[in-house]
């Protein structure tokens, strides 16, 4: 990997390496490929293995927390002290602003928590020559970004994705879209959302940025095709077992269809704390023959998977304490193999299945709509093999990874997103020099 020249960007990510995140893990292989020199933050410990094969290609250096209270408390010690040393006004300052949060702040242990992380994150920036921080969803790593651009003077943005937006306040929204340099988001759908809740921000600070597919990694047996029919059809479904993703309403959908003399399989892939909760509804509809969970997988058994199904269905909703799915990537990559899908129209979902030219859409918690719509895939193969088509050509043209990254490499580059960045940097050295 060679690097552009440009001083390095850091990541902030919830937690690095995640599984369901392979968006996140594309973009970083995408932008290491553009030239960028990259420093990752995982504000909690990596998950255990099984970690998808591509974490391998990445060159970034991860900066993870300490283990242990003791070691915690003194590496923020350490820090918090260093980046007070380093610019005592910018760190008072920042200080007092969390103070005063602190008395409208419904979550405070929250607020300090990120706080502490962000003087972490500050002195590595600054012994580290960052130039940029970008935090990937608007909650805890925004927060941190946030805080660590108020120590430092160096510019931050952020990419807003789902949940992130929808459960947090939107007065702390509205604080992180003013402060950041620019904020992006993966659906026309959050955009017009975000651009409502700060509307007298220049809109195009708010910038859409899909999620990209890598389509090299899909390519084998992408062609359109007419499917062979088989005597049992093969659904495939994949999402954390949670309420937003519907997974209720797809296996009330194959109850319908089983009734209806449709001979099927349906596999749900995907791990979370419904998941006894699922099982027991696969027993009340007398599914198991028919209907499996069958837990996490890697995206390289993913992706030899959907080469084996003959429907990609997904059932989102929103759940009732508002969560719900932006573009939910999985439907991307899907399309991606040439598998056609069916999936509810909430959210950004209509943005990639376009009813009826990309896929088939129907409403939410509508399980008989949702089994009429599989059915009519599962028995017509030319409009099946029309939709797929149609899909792996809406991807090349509008959710290629290379450009969508391109895009947002562009967005942080030193010349076009940080014309205030010189000036901060003299203060923080006038404040050093003081």
């Amino acid at each position: 990997m060679k690097t552009d020249g440009r001083a390095p960007v850091a990541y902030i990510l919830k937690r690095y390496p995640r599984l369901t995140e392979t968006f996140i893990l594309n973009e970083i292989r995408a932008m290491e490929r553009l030239g960028e020199n990259l420093h990752i933050f995982s504000l909690l410990p990596p998950e255990s293995p099984p970690h998808h094969p591509m974490v391998a290609e990445v060159r970034a250096r991860v900066h993870a927390p300490a283990v242990g209270l003791a070691s915690k408390t003194a590496a923020i010690v350490r820090a918090h002290a260093s980046t007070a040393a380093a610019a005592p006004l910018r760190y008072a300052r920042t200080l007092g602003r969390a103070l005063a949060r602190t008395i409208t702040s419904r979550h405070r242990s929250s607020l300090w928590r990120q706080f502490f992380r962000a003087g972490i994150v500050a002195d590595q920036c600054r012994r580290e020559g960052i130039r940029h921080i970008h935090a990937h969803f608007a909650n805890a790593p925004t927060s941190v970004a946030h805080f660590a651009h108020l120590m430092t003077g160096i510019p931050f943005s952020f990419t807003a994705h789902a949940k992130d937006i929808y459960l947090s306040r939107p007065s702390v929204l509205r604080r992180h879209l003013e402060a950041a340099r620019f904020a992006a988001t993966c659906t026309g759908y959050n955009a017009t959302y975000l651009r409502n809740l700060a509307p007298d921000l220049d809109p195009r600070k708010i910038r859409l940025v899909y999620h990209g597919i890598d389509l090299d990694l899909f390519s084998a047996g992408a062609e359109p095709q007419v499917r062979p029919q088989r005597a049992k059809s093969k659904i495939l479904s994949v999402g954390r077992l949670v309420p937003k993703k519907g997974h209720e309403d797809l296996i009330a959908a194959c109850a319908s269809l089983r009734d209806q003399g449709v001979d099927f399989e349906c596999q749900i892939v995907g791990s979370g704390p419904l998941r006894e909760s699922l099982g027991a509804e696969i027993r009340r509809h007398d599914l198991e023959e028919r209907v499996r969970l069958t837990g996490s997988m890697t995206h390289r058994e993913l992706i030899d998977l959907y080469r084996r199904v003959d429907l990609f269905v997904l059932a989102p909703r929103i759940a009732e304490d508002g969560d719900r799915d932006g573009i939910p990537n999985v439907i991307a990559e899907a399309m991606a193999v040439g598998v056609p899908v069916v999936a509810t129209d909430i959210s950004g979902i209509p943005e990639l299945v376009r009813d009826e030219q990309t896929g088939l859409l129907v409403p939410s918690r509508d399980p008989e709509a949702l089994a009429a719509a599989v059915k009519r895939l599962l028995q017509d193969p030319s409009l099946a093999m029309r939709l797929s088509g149609a899909a792996r050509a809406l991807l090349g043209r509008e959710f290629d990874l290379w450009e969508t990254t391109r895009e947002l490499h562009e967005l942080m580059a030193a010349d076009r997103c940080c014309p205030e960045h010189a000036s901060a940097q003299v203060g923080a050295l006038q404040e050093v020099a003081k």
